[in-house]
């Protein structure tokens, strides 16, 4: 990027936080006029209750639902910049930038940092402005393969890059660019090869997604962010608790539905049948019209059968209760776990007819390269990733952000 260019996207951007600036300030005077005329109220009630005045016809003024607080307007630094320009290359207008958009970008950018120092930063600290050769590239390869980008994504990407070469003088800005098209491409093929950009819910029909994994990767905690997410895009929804072998789950999954607004069908008997609770839930999702059905199922491996078997018997209910339902297998992976990741999702994807990938625990590891591993060898289309614990902190995958926020330079 010339100075011109890093000039001109800083005015860009400085407009954008100026406008985002002069909203927030607006939306505060909103809420405490609000505030302040509840106050009022609530003066005038005790008042009348004083003075022993009958307030039978009085207007009751219901408590306001108890939202996700929004998130607030940062500094205006780089990673507004270069947020705000992420959003712009995709053809958003000034008008159109929000802080939340905002703040998940930079959520991103700062959870792929350590990946990012180990390819980018030392890519840039040892080509300096000099272009790229034949040993810069044995060095890109090492990065890579530090950064669980996995065997085969990294061949694929330096046999390109030495074609290239061979072509033609690559200097190192080109050579980021040049790899940022090869990353994107390696994500996008299955996605474009499953014949879905964006997993959403059908509407009109049930949708069941079953969220599968080994313990610890954060299934549960995914499928609640998930339930936020949905019903918060205006998705009647609604959560099955059937992983009943793990004491804990249930009730962290109640804690997720009260605060995402989802009911959870759930039985409190010890060992209960996940399938009898898919059962139930399948049930009350037709009697209420429900789009989309979250199913968090035991942690398992595939060594694992009878898990496996339980998995089998949770889809054949399905099919038996709504053969007309669209079924999504999603698998978690803990994006820390690097190449054991890789392991579970190729076990996985030969048993349990996985459907997408969602990528969690991005934040602060410096393995954020397995996704292209997963994209690659497994041929897995990535669905949505997590980069912080909040319950904001999950977004369905977009491989254009994603890759910027891998290759973002200084």
């Amino acid at each position: 990027m010339t100075n011109t260019d890093s000039d001109n996207s800083r005015e860009w951007a400085a407009q954008a936080y100026a406008l985002l600036k002069k909203r927030q300030e607006e939306k505060k005077q909103e809420l405490q006029k609000e505030e302040e005329k509840k106050q009022e109220l609530q003066k005038e009630e005790e008042e009348k209750k004083q003075s022993l005045i009958p307030i039978a016809n009085k207007e009751i003024i219901p408590e306001p639902f108890k939202t996700i607080a929004d998130p607030e307007l940062g500094e205006f630094d780089d990673n507004f910049t270069w947020s705000a320009m992420v959003l712009a290359s995709q053809g958003k207008k000034i008008n159109q930038i929000s802080i939340d958009e905002i703040d998940w970008l930079t959520k991103l950018r700062r959870g792929l940092e350590e990946t990012r120092k180990g390819i980018v930063t030392e890519l840039l600290e040892k080509l300096g402005d000099d272009p790229l050769t034949p040993e810069s590239l044995d060095d890109l390869e090492t990065l890579l393969i530090r950064a669980d980008v996995g065997i085969d994504s990294t061949d694929k990407i330096i046999s390109s890059l030495r074609k290239k070469l061979n072509e033609e003088v690559v200097g190192g800005e080109a050579g980021i660019k040049f790899l940022k098209n090869e990353l994107k491409s390696i994500i996008d093929k299955p996605i474009k090869n499953s014949g879905t950009d964006l997993l959403v819910p059908q509407k009109g029909k049930l949708n069941v997604w079953l969220l599968v994994g080994v313990n610890g990767v954060g299934k549960t905690t995914t499928l609640g962010k998930l339930a936020y997410l949905s019903s918060r895009s205006n998705y009647k929804t609604l959560i099955a608790a059937a992983d009943t072998f793990r004491a804990a789950a249930v009730e962290q999954l109640k804690i997720w539905g009260e605060r995402s607004s989802v009911d959870v069908i759930s039985n409190q008997s010890k060992n209960a049948d996940p399938a009898a609770v898919v059962f139930d839930a399948i049930n009350s999702a037709k009697k209420r019209d429900v789009d989309l059905l979250l199913v968090d199922t035991a942690g398992r491996l595939q060594t694992k059968n009878n898990l496996m078997d339980e998995l089998a018997k949770i889809k054949k209910i399905i099919d038996k209760k709504v053969p007309d339902a669209i079924i999504e297998s999603l698998l978690v992976l803990d994006a820390s776990q690097g190449q054991n990741g890789l392991k579970q999702a190729k076990s996985f994807a030969k048993s349990a007819n996985l459907s997408g990938a969602i990528i969690t625990k991005l934040d602060g590891t410096s393995r954020g390269g397995v996704s292209l591993a997963v994209s690659e060898e497994v041929n897995l289309p990535i669905r949505f990733i997590g980069a912080g614990e909040g319950i904001k902190d999950l977004r369905p995958f977009n491989s254009y952000e994603f890759v910027e926020a891998l290759l973002a330079d200084k």
